[in-house]
């Protein structure tokens, strides 16, 4: 189906942070597939767990124990500090799971019709749940009429969540990106989510982070509310949880960790052997090589660099980042630049039609870091000169 509009390239191999085409053109992957390839590309550690379950055991079906799932659910347990795991396929289906979590804790709660908190230019996915809790119109055109049971609020307003808080009695959760990914890298205020903390503390609500694109050390922790000091009732993850194989999770502490029983949610491959030996060499990985402390360094590198060459440029709105999710905001539409990219050897996105969004691999090198921020200031001044 017409579904993408594809750039004219094809990918036929790849090596860290770099990819090459049909045609054997290099290029320098500053997206790392939305952020997913955290690790790059072909990473060693990731084939050989690939392999070593491939030709082992792939599947069976949660009907059995699986062993590499449990093992799984323990180190992300352990790394996040949260007491369950559900494992889904996808970071939409991490969120399904999550909404409906929420829901069933509403019902438990004696509530009709309980209704969920989430933000404006907010991100969850492209199910028919996940788009009505997204905060984008062009994304939920045509598929009304919409699920209900969500309340739109501004992103980065405490009072917006304080006034629904005293008009609604069957609120029950607030889902939020602790930094907004396809709204354009936007960083909340520093207090943001503890504000968030606080509210459902003492409405007795759940507090339910999407990390998907923010997890996994990209923001410079292993995860992007660790900055904030708290913990959230409900955490999603995907994206870098695989380094490319399809996995997602909705992990669960305290009382939101017993709402699901046997019965209430599945999958039929979610979290089967294969995806579990993947994930796990993935975290294993990271913190080998101390993920968060590189994804901050690098970042950092970035960002002052972009600021170094493009700070007080006409039509450059902002230059913004949180370890290695990074964004420079233009006065005006710039989705060519992508096509430009590839023209250059480079990939890049645009997002909310006038961020350039940069994702590169927490593995890139401080050479490549600096490659990319020359090439992508030499495109944004060339665009903006026109």
């Amino acid at each position: 189906m017409k579904t993408y509009n594809p750039q004219p390239v094809t990918f036929e191999k790849g090596d860290g942070a770099c990819l090459w085409d049909e045609q054997g053109k290099q290029y320098l992957d500053a997206l790392s597939g939305i952020a997913v390839c955290g690790l790059g590309h072909a990473h060693p550690d990731v084939a050989k767990a690939l392999c070593d379950q491939g030709s082992t055991l792939i599947h069976t079906s949660n009907i059995y124990r699986v062993k590499r799932q449990q093992e799984l659910a323990d180190l992300l347990c352990n790394v996040s500090g949260m007491d369950s795991v559900f494992f889904s396929n996808s970071g939409a289906e991490a969120n399904e799971a999550a909404i409906k979590l929420a829901r069933m804790y509403g019902s438990q709660k004696k509530i009709g019709a309980p209704e969920i908190i989430v933000m404006e230019k907010s991100f969850h996915g492209r199910t028919l749940a996940t788009l009505s809790a997204t905060g984008n119109k062009k994304i939920q055109a045509g598929f009304e009429p919409l699920v209900t049971g969500f309340i739109h609020v501004p992103f980065n307003d405490i009072e917006a969540i304080n006034r629904v808080a005293q008009d609604s009695k069957n609120i029950v959760a607030v889902l939020v990106e602790p930094v907004q990914g396809e709204g354009g890298i936007r960083i909340p205020d520093e207090n943001y989510l503890n504000g968030i903390r606080e509210i459902c503390d003492r409405n007795d609500w759940l507090m339910m982070l999407d990390e998907i694109q923010t997890g996994m050390c990209r923001s410079g922790k292993w995860f992007a509310h660790q900055y904030n000091n708290i913990s959230p009732d409900v955490m999603t993850l995907a994206k870098g949880l695989g380094n490319g194989v399809p996995i997602g999770a909705c992990l669960a502490k305290g009382r939101a960790a017993r709402v699901f029983q046997p019965g209430t949610h599945g999958s039929t491959y979610g979290g089967n052997p294969l995806v579990c030996h993947v994930a796990k060499t993935v975290i294993e990985t990271l913190d080998k090589i101390n993920a968060p402390q590189a994804a901050s360094t690098l970042g950092k590198q970035i960002l002052d660099s972009f600021r170094g060459k493009l700070s007080g440029v006409d039509g450059i709105q902002d230059i913004r980042g949180m370890g290695l999710l990074l964004a420079i905001e233009l006065d005006r539409p710039c989705a060519e630049l992508v096509g430009l990219g590839i023209d250059k050897g480079i990939l890049i996105n645009v997002t909310d039609e006038n961020v350039i969004r940069l994702l590169p691999p927490i593995i890139i090198t401080g050479q490549q870091a600096e490659e990319i921020t020359e090439i992508v200031s030499g495109l944004i001044l060339s665009f903006l000169s026109r």
